[in-house]
């Protein structure tokens, strides 16, 4: 008898299963790398997890108690680095994976980070702005121990943003007696925040489709966008593309998504969503729902909104010529196998994203030098690490002959295996 309720079997279940994605991709890179087994456990395997409970006083005077994680996934590198989500679905599993691709991430990029995630369970719509402050506030009383500028340095992520990481600081802060603005990234100016930082990881997604676009010769202006999200990353990233001339023709929130062949007008979606708050009702363009979107006629294709978008169930409806990944993990493992056996070209996350933490890393240095860089000198700088990580990327893709995924991994794992291998084991 049916009781009208889906059933997902164990294969469906490890394919949306973000730790076991890493995981899979990680053992890949490693076969091509000969590691050691031993080896292999030490590099996977988290450093540190943290779960914590956290009770929080309600506008309405009651009680209730949410739950946190911060997961430290490396430390061989330097401190561990890693944003804070804020969303009812975080699961520890989930974070350990975003843990693991932060280390892989830094370390594509060569900054001197390893990796941490946190996140908190709650849903940031039905909650005040006092609710979340208290929230954020206890949350960070509550993980201090193992927070610091030399030991871990949150960021924001998904429902986070620069008043987030300002009570991080302010709290962590007055624990420790002295104002410490290297403690976070992501922070506002005003508190030793930097210039760029809120268009850095669209901006480096904006430089690897550039580059990527170089190496298949493909021109901007004969190029069909497709956006997935609208966010800090999917927004600035549309935004930034359009401006180098690229004919973007699809963007999306999590309500659903519009579409116009002829190009949107990006500049002016972004003031929509700035008044209304949604894509929705947006009058200069066709709506669609999500799972369409993906099945639109394009030359690329940026999903960067969150993980598990474009999987098995409907990676054959994807038409894009070149895929480059703003979000963390947004094609699962079987997906990312049909997309290369059909030869279409995927710029992974742990590149094609990696601009917010190298900015994240700068402001970091800033803070620590208490000494500020024109946006000029930011935006330099980040451009010089994107496209000499690209390339280096690519140079491995083509040495090893595989995916730019396995030779992102390769680099990546090859760089933290030789730390741990020259730093020894302390025993």
């Amino acid at each position: 008898m049916s009781t009208g309720t889906a059933v997902v079997s164990a294969t469906e279940r490890d394919e949306f299963n973000p730790f076991l994605a890493m995981a899979e991709h990680f053992e890949t890179a490693a076969d091509h790398l000969e590691l050691d087994p031993g080896v292999r456990e030490v590099l996977r395997t988290p450093d540190r997890e943290l779960t914590v409970s956290l009770p929080v006083l309600m506008d309405d005077g009651s009680l209730k108690v949410f739950k946190g994680y911060r997961v430290q996934h490396n430390f061989l590198r330097g401190p561990c680095k890693g944003g804070i989500r804020f969303a009812p679905d975080v699961h520890v599993d989930e974070v350990r994976a975003l843990a693991a691709w932060m280390t892989w991430k830094c370390s594509v990029v060569a900054l001197p980070f390893g990796g941490a995630k946190g996140g908190v369970i709650c849903d940031p719509r039905e909650l005040s702005q006092g609710e979340l402050e208290r929230i954020t506030r206890r949350y960070t009383a509550s993980i201090m121990d193992i927070l610091g500028p030399d030991r871990d340095v949150p960021a924001p992520d998904m429902n986070t943003n620069e008043q987030t990481m300002a009570w991080i600081m302010d709290t962590y802060s007055m624990h420790v007696r002295r104002t410490t603005t290297a403690i976070v990234t992501g922070k506002p100016l005003t508190l030793g925040g930097s210039r760029g930082r809120t268009e850095a990881t669209g901006r480096g997604v904006m430089i690897a489709c550039r580059e990527a676009m170089k190496k298949l010769g493909m021109r901007p202006e004969a190029t069909r966008v497709v956006v997935q999200g609208s966010g800090n990353v999917g927004g600035i990233g549309a935004m930034l593309l359009h401006r180098e001339g690229y004919n973007v023709v699809s963007m999306s929130d999590m309500y659903g998504a519009i579409h116009d062949e002829n190009g949107l007008d990006v500049p002016d979606v972004l003031r929509w969503l700035r008044e209304h708050k949604a894509l929705e009702g947006y009058p200069e363009a066709t709506h669609l729902d999500n799972d369409e979107q993906l099945g639109l006629e394009c030359d690329l294709l940026v999903p960067a909104a969150t993980e598990n978008q474009i999987t098995s169930q409907n990676v054959d409806r994807v038409r894009a010529k070149l895929v480059v990944e703003g979000a963390n993990g947004p094609t699962t493992v079987p997906a990312d196998a049909i997309l290369e056996n059909r030869g279409v070209t995927v710029v992974p996350d742990i590149l094609a994203n990696a601009g917010g933490v190298t900015v994240s890393y700068f402001e970091w240095v800033q803070d620590r030098m208490g000494y500020f860089w024109t946006e000029e000198i930011v935006n330099s700088r980040l451009e010089q690490t994107m496209v000499s990580s690209f390339n280096e990327v690519d140079a491995c893709a083509k040495r090893h002959q595989v995916s730019m995924r396995t030779a992102a991994y390769i680099l990546a794992i090859g760089r933290v295996a030789d730390v741990y291998r020259m730093r020894g084991v302390f025993a």
